[in-house]
């Protein structure tokens, strides 16, 4: 590849070396100059040469002897080989205007350090030809063969020797000087194909072949090397010596184009490690960013099903939705603690590489930070704890429900049976055609009722009590509660009003009545207390109950054991009733008295009096059952409570004296960061050992729900306690695990010596007051200075910007590492990787797609095309890429 003479060339050769050198160049054979066939050879390859400089800018000469007297190409020449502008040339066509020109380019190369001989302006304006190819061949030597150097050799020394080297391994070639050494162009098809062996198959070269040879040679140069043809074939061999300046030109011009391609390729290499670490990155972000999207979908997905407050209206619907509550944090949710542990490690190793690479940090998709991430798992989680609680809420709210309404039920069955045909009776005027004796009986008979209704107003206080507390709770089946309640509430008001009548009625009518039979009203009187004391026990015996503790049950026991202490007294009272109507029946046969067989005051028999007091004997051992039953399962609930909480009191301490051990190996300084590791990773394997205690301690705890025990007086944990620890546990050793292997590897990407980091660690430790693994700015200050470092406002605010960029206010382990390594750390830059694109450029302020295919490998190649834009520079081609914005935007410093 043919470049221009770089403008950035250091010109720190010896002026006495130029100058010796040029004195040499004269005492060459001067007279030679005049040989027309070496004037010939000179004026085709001077010709050429100047060409290929000059069309970069657009222009070229046709006669070199005629084209320069202006001074104006000759100038422009000069500009471009050199990259550098020279003065203002004249516009006028005048004579003293061509030789100011002139003069100008001439001062321009004495400035290079060149000593010109014999050469002036006015020769070179009246078209002198010896004179112009002589500052041709001045320009040449100082331009394009006097900064050749091979070992300590330069210029012509050098570049012989540069083609001796290149040539050795060839047949047929033995390079020993510029002009009959190159004959049979033999030695040019070697230089070509020892850099180039895809252009040139020597083997099929013939040393008898000169013509064929060099034309190869001119023609494989021109097409592939962009090398101008500026020799012919037949004048070299048929010229007994070839003209040394002409091919000196002519083989520098290969020296250029080759000695590049070291330094290409060594170019091309730090791009593609740039570009390697480039994909890589960007493959951890296309992880990070689909692993954090479909994290956050599922959230999103969650947070309405555990947001969802719609009570079912049975119990079976209530436990199904717990059931299903349980596989969501037993199965479901699980993997995505994992997932989010995991989404975080990777976010730190990708920020830790990317500090490493001297990369700008990543900053993930709006909405998909870290601080999201835990912001919505922290909202989850808050749902996910009240949905629980409703959950066990609601559970308890259908249980009294349903509690309530089998006991309304209950008691709105014996109180509808108990007044089943009491209008009709109130109804009644019997006491019309009624003795005087069977009024009185009337009379009693409506005192006992009237007593019986007084004693069966707790009975519809307690309906209408139940009624309202279903309603309170939001009972499904209110409606047919309240229904029911509002008719029983009307009759009892009816009956109410229609006894008030009858009592009215039977008053008018009692004076003008005498006789009542005393035995039959005190007979009455005595059986309808204790037949309401019947039905009552016979109620309470029947009643329903629910508790939640043994004490609750006990207490129910000891009630039942003192109405059962009660029972010989009501035994007296029956025998006493029964008494009456044996004392009726014997004051009856003693008087002949015939019995109607009905008691006049009251419905009630002896013979109802027995069957309720068999009934209520009957119902007392199956109360004793009953209640034994319930404080056997009392007892198994408690057991389930007491083995619940021996684990739970074992595995809280654990979990916390785990996370202590896990604090105490991030802060040891006493080993390396890998006995570190090994420590961390065996309490990590230990720690999923353990999980066998977890998993037996959930179906414990299932056990307990499954029993409805919601309370534990043995232990202050929760089975809540224990998840959160757990995962807090899991999600602590994970992240500690990860800092320790940022921290290995920042030790070694920077060179980090395991004492050094021992001596950070020492530092941080010292300073670290709290404890916490962090510090604030004020011990940050204090580390520095006891590090030996001289600390102003000013300085101390620039180093707090690098190692708390989001203004935290703390200090990280990691972030100190990074500092204290940060000022030596060797890594690329935007401006290294500049200056390899501008080799890979040949110097250009843009490149091509082609360039970048035949110099980068294929993938490496495709990527740079498919990620430059245009170049839009005033020296811009069709097809130009910037390859600036490009590496800026590498290292984050453009917006490309």
């Amino acid at each position: 590849m043919t470049t221009q003479v770089e403008t950035h060339i250091q010109y720190n050769h010896s002026y006495m070396m130029t100058e010796d050198y040029m004195q040499q160049e004269e005492d060459w054979d001067r007279d030679l100059l005049l040989d027309p066939a070496w004037e010939k050879q000179q004026r085709k390859t001077f010709t050429a040469w100047c060409n290929s400089h000059l069309r970069k800018a657009g222009t070229q000469i046709e006669n070199i002897e005629e084209d320069f007297r202006n001074g104006l190409k000759l100038m422009l020449l000069l500009e471009v080989i050199s990259g550098e502008r020279l003065p203002k040339p004249d516009k006028g066509k005048m004579r003293f205007h061509k030789i100011a020109n002139v003069n100008k380019a001439l001062d321009f190369i004495s400035s290079k350090g060149v000593k010109l001989v014999s050469i002036g302006a006015e020769e070179i304006v009246d078209g002198n030809l010896k004179m112009t190819l002589g500052m041709i061949w001045t320009i040449i030597l100082r331009f394009a063969i006097q900064d050749i150097s091979v070992e300590e050799t330069s210029a012509k020394e050098g570049l012989l020797l540069w083609c001796q080297r290149k040539t050795a391994p060839y047949r047929n070639v033995n390079v020993q000087n510029f002009h009959i050494s190159w004959k049979d162009g033999l030695a040019l098809c070697a230089l070509i194909h020892r850099h180039r062996p895809d252009l040139i198959d020597y083997a099929k070269l013939r040393k008898d072949d000169p013509i064929g040879n060099l034309n190869t040679a001119f023609e494989v140069a021109e097409k592939y090397l962009d090398i101008p043809k500026m020799l012919d074939a037949e004048d070299i061999v048929n010229t007994p010596k070839p003209d040394e300046k002409a091919i000196m030109t002519y083989v520098s011009c290969f020296y250029h184009a080759f000695a590049g391609a070291e330094q290409a390729e060594t170019a091309a290499n730090r791009i593609c490690k740039v570009l390697a670490v480039n994909q890589e990155n960007e493959k951890l972000m296309e992880e990070y960013e689909k692993l954090a999207s479909e994290l956050l979908e599922w959230i999103r997905r969650t947070i309405p099903w555990l947001e969802n407050r719609v009570a079912e209206k049975s119990m079976s619907a209530m436990r199904r939705k717990l059931e299903d509550f349980r596989d969501y944090r037993r199965v479901h949710k699980p993997p995505r603690v994992q997932e989010k542990c995991q989404l975080e490690i990777n976010f730190n190793t990708l920020q830790t590489k990317l500090r490493l690479s001297n990369r700008p940090a990543f900053m993930p998709s709006e909405g998909k930070m870290v601080s999201d991430i835990a912001n919505a798992w922290k909202g989850l989680e808050q749902v996910e704890k009240g949905y629980e609680e409703w959950l066990l809420t609601e559970i308890r709210r259908l249980e009294r429900l349903e509690h309530l309404a089998e006991k309304f039920k209950q008691k709105a069955t014996l109180h509808e049976s108990w007044t089943r045909g009491k209008e009709e009776m109130l109804s009644q005027r019997d006491y019309e055609s009624a003795s005087l004796m069977e009024v009185r009986a009337l009379m009693r008979k409506h005192e006992a009722f009237e007593s019986d209704l007084a004693a069966h107003q707790d009975r519809v206080e307690q309906i209408a009590a139940i009624a309202q507390e279903l309603n309170e709770l939001d009972y499904h089946d209110a409606a047919s509660v309240n229904s029911r309640c509002q008719a029983i509430c009307d009759q009892w008001d009816t009956l109410g009003t229609l006894t008030q009548k009858r009592r009215d009625a039977l008053e008018r009518v009692e004076k003008l009545l005498e006789t009542i039979d005393q035995l039959y009203l005190e007979f009455a009187k005595r059986a309808a207390p204790f037949n309401n004391w019947m039905d009552g026990a016979t109620e309470d015996l029947q009643d329903m109950f629910i508790v939640h503790s043994i004490e609750e049950i006990q207490s129910l026991i000891t009630a039942h054991e003192q109405f059962k202490a009660t029972l010989p007294e009501a035994d007296k009272e029956r025998m006493a009733i029964l008494g009456i109507q044996s004392e009726i029946q014997k004051i009856a046969q003693t008087y002949g008295i015939k019995l109607s067989g009905v008691n006049p005051y009251t419905n009630l028999s002896h013979l109802d009096i027995a069957s309720k007091w068999d009934t209520v004997k009957q119902l007392v051992p199956h109360r004793d059952q009953t209640l034994q039953e319930e404080l056997a399962r009392q007892q198994a609930n408690e057991r389930l409570r007491r083995q619940f909480a021996a684990q739970a009191n074992v595995l809280g301490p654990w979990i916390q004296t785990k996370m202590e051990e896990i604090g105490h190996i991030s802060v040891d300084i006493s080993g390396s960061l890998e006995d570190q590791m090994n420590h961390l990773k065996q309490q990590e394997q230990n720690i999923i050992n353990y999980k066998a205690n977890i998993d037996k301690l959930e179906g414990d705890h299932q056990l307990i729900q499954e029993a409805l025990v919601f309370d534990n007086k043995h232990t202050s944990y929760t089975m809540e306690h224990i998840r959160v620890g757990w995962e807090q546990l899991l999600t602590t050793i994970a992240r500690t695990i990860n800092e320790v292997e940022n921290q290995i590897l920042t030790r070694d990407a920077k060179g980090i010596s395991q004492e050094q980091m021992n001596e950070f660690r020492a530092s941080f430790n010292h300073f670290d007051r709290k404890r916490n693994g962090m510090m604030d700015p004020d011990d940050f200050r204090a580390c520095l200075i006891s590090m030996g470092y001289d600390l102003g406002e000013v300085e101390f605010a620039r180093i707090m910007t690098l190692v708390d960029p989001n203004s935290t206010g703390v200090v990280t382990f990691q972030a100190f590492i990074d500092f204290m390594t940060r000022e030596t750390a060797e890594t690329d830059t935007a401006e290294q990787v500049v200056a390899s694109f501008k080799i890979l450029a040949s110097d250009k302020n843009y490149i091509t797609v082609e360039e970048l295919r035949r110099e980068l490998p294929p993938e490496q190649a495709e990527y740079c095309i498919s990620r430059m834009t245009k170049y839009s520079g005033a020296d811009t081609v069709s097809g130009a890429l910037d390859y600036v914005s490009f590496s800026s935007a590498l290292y984050g410093e453009s917006d490309l």
